[in-house]
């Protein structure tokens, strides 16, 4: 049988499948007040009131080189930028508004600035862009109500897209946030019928990939388009699906000073492992701080994530589903012939697998390279000569090897 040719999705998506990992890093003025990317919102803080913070926002730490050049130390292969969140404050030169960095006290373009640091680092990049934008009111009126208003949205919208894939040279990913549309239900006068395309996206997406013919859109705007993205949770998407789970490394996006809550270095390389193994990657953000400065506990995580990748990378990168399990000890991930076996739960010198139908020929130590010893007892196989303590407490990794 012929092999099928890859499509044109396929192609798009390539890179994306061998990355696995990548940063997301939301900043703007919220990061001022500190509660959280939401503040605007949640706080029904007017603009009037909101936008003065724009005077205040001369990030006197922005270094996008550090932050690409940590994300690259973590192990990560390309770095999604929030280029405009829902507050509506533009962190790029835009001709349709003038809340923008570069038109505030920042004077700066940061969007130009972050795409030249992941070039020099040759890292992929990518655009987070918020379709809404609270200060319009037509977003919360909806398209029925305010028909017009709507309108004017819309061509915003779509205009900064445009500048976005048109003044930065090539863009590799394209994240849509926002894509919500407001809609009462039981209204009479809107016919309880939701437009089905309120964000024009297959317009807009047209008129995108004409731009930027390689880049990849996820699936935020109303429409599927290239992968999905599930928030907060690792959730696989059914077989041939391209996704991308995005996760906090505590309970915000944007910088809280308040929020505490950080999550393990431990839980956070398993969410990795649990993406890879799902035929999925892993978007793990930061919030940086007004000054642009990153919190102490991100940089401590990713650092600690790239000490574990650089060993353990292999297991990672290109990988998807196993056609073996793990039994009770943790997850697997797979490349070609080879399962990799993450050891979460260390069972001491020996571990006890199903058979597998004799499938495997040999057993190592990924970051040593150690052989194992295999033994098959009826439809059980064990792995004898284990450490008695696990060489990595937060996942060994173990290179099984299948017969062809």
């Amino acid at each position: 049988m012929t092999p099928k040719s890859p499509t044109t999705v396929d192609r798009r998506l390539a890179w994306f499948h061998r990355a696995r990992f990548g940063l997301f890093i939301h900043w703007g003025l919220y990061s001022i007040p500190a509660r959280g990317e939401w503040v605007m919102h949640q706080e029904r803080i007017p603009h009037e009131e909101y936008a003065p913070l724009a005077r205040r926002f001369r990030p006197a730490n922005f270094d996008p080189d550090a932050w690409v050049a940590l994300a690259k130390e973590a192990g990560m292969k390309y770095v999604v930028f929030t280029t405009r969140h829902h507050d509506g404050f533009s962190l790029f030169d835009s001709q349709v508004s003038d809340f923008t960095s570069v038109k505030t006290a920042a004077g700066r373009d940061f969007v130009a600035d972050f795409v030249r640091a992941c070039r020099r680092h040759r890292m992929k990049i990518g655009f987070y862009y918020s379709l809404l934008d609270w200060r319009f009111p037509a977003y919360f009126a909806g398209p029925k109500r305010d028909p017009q208003g709507w309108e004017r949205h819309l061509c915003y919208s779509h205009a900064q897209v445009r500048e976005l894939c048109t003044n930065y040279g090539k863009i590799d990913l394209l994240w849509y946030d926002g894509g919500w549309v407001p809609w009462a239900k039981g209204d009479p006068a809107l016919n309880d019928t939701p437009p089905t395309d309120p964000w024009r996206a297959k317009q807009l997406n047209a008129a995108v990939r004409k731009l930027q013919p390689h880049i990849i859109i996820n699936n935020r705007a109303g429409r599927l388009e290239d992968f999905d993205t599930p928030e907060q949770r690792v959730a696989p998407s059914a077989p041939g699906r391209a996704w991308e789970s995005c996760l906090t490394m505590n309970d915000h996006w944007g910088y809280c000073a308040a929020d505490k809550n950080w999550k393990s270095t431990t839980q956070l390389l398993h969410a990795l492992v649990q993406c890879a193994g799902g035929g999925g990657n892993l978007l793990l953000n930061v919030g940086p701080q007004a000054d642009g400065s990153l919190p102490a506990p991100s940089v401590k995580h990713l650092r600690q994530i790239g000490a574990w990748t650089k060993r353990n990378g292999s297991s990672i990168y290109d990988c998807g589903r196993s056609p073996l399990g793990a039994g009770a000890v943790g997850l697997t991930t797979a490349k070609g012939d080879a399962v990799f076996l993450h050891v979460l739960y260390w069972p001491g010198e020996d571990l006890c697998l199903p058979d597998a139908g004799g499938r495997v020929q040999s057993a190592s130590l990924l970051a040593t390279g150690k052989p194992l010893r295999l033994e098959t007892r009826g439809d059980r196989l064990f792995l004898r000569g284990l450490p008695k303590t696990p060489p990595d407490h937060r996942d060994t990794v173990i290179v099984l090897n299948l017969t062809k």
